[in-house]
């Protein structure tokens, strides 16, 4: 791939971005950025990266370019590395686009997983692997506003118009959106793959790749196993995606322990009914925590509840993960958590060995690798 020219000034329909100061989303540009450069090249992004292209030889890398650029609500980042790679491409990915974890089945979890195992030991061994040499990624990352939200389908036209527009920058899309469904929407317009970094309250099926890959590494298994779902299961687009991916697997039961407020949706119920999953309700984080292979806890979300601070404060103490659960979980069990956490787990948790969050959190860069790999290579 020839390098391509940068902008320093970018018109869409007469619109142009401006270059303005910004505080970029750091775990975002961890999980999508960091790992796309460890793939091709060795090197670590600024805070404040947000248009950069990478120049590479044998010996040296260095910055062509490097421009902050915020319209709206969206976050523009891509990073290339020049000369496409010869004779690199496998076999093709059987997926166009990752968008809902309904797309995969237990065959394709299997294979993504060994790839990511493989994803690990390049990280580890091989900093300076050239997979994803010449090719090109884009992120978007779109934030609500706290002015008057723009209704539905407004966004989804401006959505379009952007997706047509950066692809022709790049390889591959990673996006985030606060809407439910716009990943789906982009997918449909774009003709290169898009990867959903969450949209909204909706899904997140990276973030529940790596769940799954993380409970099968920590409890040895994923037929079998009892997973309690813990926290705001209403608006967690992680939970969502999670259960979804456990009814590919035998005899699982879930539970779900949440504030009323936030009880899980009746859709992922219907959907875990239908599939043959045992589910149940419970109040009890500690009767289920003693049950458990993996205590899943997550945040409650300020952010969903608007000018109700009185439940959200209500719902935020309700269930902690401290001291007095780890008393009563199993010896092999986990707690896992998608991050980052406020005071749902405590400190004093983190040096227990069941606390899995920060490996977790690891394996995320192996998934994300495995799925751009596949992506962009094949097989």
């Amino acid at each position: 791939m020839a390098s391509s020219t940068l902008f320093s000034n970018f018109s869409l329909k007469g619109e142009s971005f401006d270059i303005k100061a910004l505080n970029p989303n750091k775990e975002f540009k961890f999980n999508a950025l960091n790992l796309m450069n460890r793939l091709p090249v060795k090197a670590m992004l600024s805070s404040e990266f947000m248009y950069s292209r990478l120049l590479t030889d044998e010996n040296s890398l260095k910055w062509g370019q490097s421009e902050r650029l915020l319209r709206n609500r969206m976050q523009c980042h891509a990073v290339e590395v020049e000369k496409m790679p010869v004779n690199s491409m496998g076999k093709k990915f059987q997926l166009d686009d990752v968008i809902e974890a309904q797309q995969f089945d237990r065959e394709t979890l299997n294979a993504i997983f060994e790839v990511a195992k493989e994803m690990e030991k390049i990280e580890k061994k091989s900093p300076g692997s050239q997979i994803l040499k010449g090719y090109l990624m884009a992120t978007l990352f779109y934030e609500p506003s706290t002015r008057t939200r723009l209704s539905f389908e407004s966004a989804m036209k401006r959505l379009g118009d952007t997706i047509r527009t950066v692809e022709g920058y790049s390889d591959i899309i990673v996006m985030r959106h606060f809407e439910s469904g716009a990943a789906k929407q982009a997918a449909a317009t774009a003709g290169i793959p898009i990867i959903n970094a969450g949209d909204g309250p909706g899904q997140h099926p990276t973030q529940a790749l790596l769940d799954v890959y993380t409970i099968e590494r920590e409890v040895g298994k994923l037929d079998g196993i009892k997973v309690g779902l813990v926290g705001d299961l209403a608006n967690g687009r992680t939970v969502r995606s999670l259960a979804y991916l456990l009814t590919k697997y035998q005899d699982v039961k879930i539970y779900f322990v949440s504030p009323d407020v936030v009880k899980m949706k009746d859709d992922i119920k219907d959907y875990l009914t239908s599939m043959g999953v045992e589910w149940e309700e419970s109040a009890d984080l500690m009767e289920v925590a003693s049950k458990c292979d993996v205590v899943y806890q997550t945040r409650i979300q300020r952010e969903r509840f608007g000018e109700r601070i009185g439940l959200y404060e209500e719902a935020r103490g309700k269930y902690i993960v401290d001291k007095n659960v780890l008393k009563v979980m199993q010896k092999h069990a986990v707690i896992m958590h998608p991050l980052p956490r406020l005071d749902e787990i405590t400190v004093e948790v983190d040096g227990d060995p069941r606390a899995a969050y920060f490996r977790q959190a690891k394996n995320g860069l192996y998934i994300r690798m495995a799925l751009l790999k596949l992506l962009l290579v094949g097989w």
